[in-house]
């Protein structure tokens, strides 16, 4: 399987003040199938096999089985099946990795899949009725079910990563986002949207979450709200954001017949799970596994694409797998600290941003996106670079 190209809306900021504030989810999904198609001409919409977008809330714009659903607003014949996926933060990646496994398989040739969560319309959870036994029988920490909660689990569980480091990781996400922002690395990925407020309609072109000139001296004062003398806090953790991807994936032999450009290919997945109340340390385990069974090691790995929900979780899997905090092979463009994090649409984001460092970096062969989910998983991909020269060095 091959990973053709991905596009996605600009992030913004959940609330009655965001840019999206007035615009639907499923719209948002439209653009990016709409922009998909747009921007390769090559590809017949017909042969599109499958649509799968993935929304953590399954309810109000964001439900009615959205991938079928905004296949038809798109424009896509009616003969273009489509669903829907949840695995909370890792929806756009289950997603891409639901589909993929069908094109293996010889099911698909060519699919669209991706994510969104419009969290100004549906605040994580909502509509949710969480059973009491799991709290009542303990089958988790009643911490487990709030995220912020778990991340200041992980810093207890792991005492080196300290307030000083996460937030001086989140500065550094701050400031490489900014220089990626200058040099026009972001833009090419974005699909302008238009939005409406009371004021009128207006145009969204670039991410609203991210805030130039961070420092780890401005991070040092805000609050932890989800413990008194804590450690997490709104500037070393995603914020509440809205957004949708997409991308467009296929067979090898049908992306040759079409002539659709080849951003990377499919090594492996894996998907793990660990105790929810620590749901941040997700990454390790699925790493692991993923690299076993492709056979591979982390020293083979020369690109990383971590989903920053909270620092601390990013820097669990540093630490584990002996990598700096600053190492210049992880998340080079920033991460979801400084652009955000619409929940089940992230996955996406990643992958289409490995895809672009790997056409800029032809000395490294392997790739790897991966993120920690809610309830206690974390889900990793790994990816080979098509562009690899291997006269280079890694």
């Amino acid at each position: 399987m091959v990973f053709v190209d991905g596009v996605r809306t600009p992030f913004g900021k959940a609330g009655s003040k965001g840019q999206y504030a007035q615009t639907r989810a499923d719209d948002m999904v439209v653009k990016v199938i709409r922009e998909l198609l747009r921007r390769h001409p090559e590809l017949p919409a017909e042969r599109i096999d499958e649509v799968a977008i993935a929304a953590t809330t399954q309810i109000g714009d964001q439900g009615l089985t959205i991938g079928r659903t905004a296949a038809l607003l798109a424009g896509l014949p009616k003969s273009v099946p489509g669903f829907a996926i949840d695995r909370m933060c890792a929806g756009a990646m289950t997603a891409v990795t639901t589909v993929s496994s069908g094109i293996a398989f010889g099911a698909y040739d060519v699919v669209i899949a991706g994510g969104v969560e419009h969290m100004g319309n549906h605040p994580m959870g909502e509509g949710a009725d969480p059973n009491p036994r799991f709290v009542s029988d303990k089958i988790v920490d009643p911490s487990a079910l709030v995220m912020g909660s778990t991340a200041e689990n992980l810093h207890d569980r792991y005492p080196s990563l300290t307030k000083e480091r996460t937030d001086a990781y989140a500065a550094l996400s701050q400031q490489r986002y900014e220089e990626a922002q200058k040099a026009g690395k972001i833009s090419p990925d974005l699909v302008p949207v238009s939005t409406r407020s009371d004021e009128g309609w207006g145009l969204a072109t670039t991410d609203e979450p991210p805030r130039p000139g961070t420092t780890v001296e401005t991070l040092a004062g805000l609050k932890t709200p989800f413990r008194p003398h804590g450690r997490v806090t709104p500037g070393n953790a995603a914020g509440l954001n809205d957004g949708a991807t997409g991308a467009l994936l296929a067979d090898a032999e049908t992306a040759e017949e079409l002539g659709l450009p080849i951003g990377m290919r499919l090594v492996g997945y894996s998907f793990a799970g660990v105790e929810p109340e620590v749901m941040g340390v997700g990454p390790v385990p699925a790493t692991e596994k993923a690299l076993k069974r492709a056979g591979l090691t982390i020293d083979d790995i020369g690109l990383f694409e971590i989903n920053e929900a909270f620092a601390v979780q990013v820097l669990a899997f540093l630490e584990h797998f002996g990598i700096a905090d600053d190492d210049p092979r992880v998340n080079p463009w920033g991460g979801a600290i400084a652009c955000g994090h619409p929940l089940a649409s992230s996955g996406v984001r990643l992958m289409t941003q490995l895809s672009r460092h790997f056409e800029e970096h032809p000395e490294v062969r392997y790739g790897i996106t991966t993120m920690c989910i809610g309830i206690g998983m974390g889900g990793t991909v790994i990816w080979e670079n098509p562009n690899y020269n291997a006269g280079g060095e890694q």
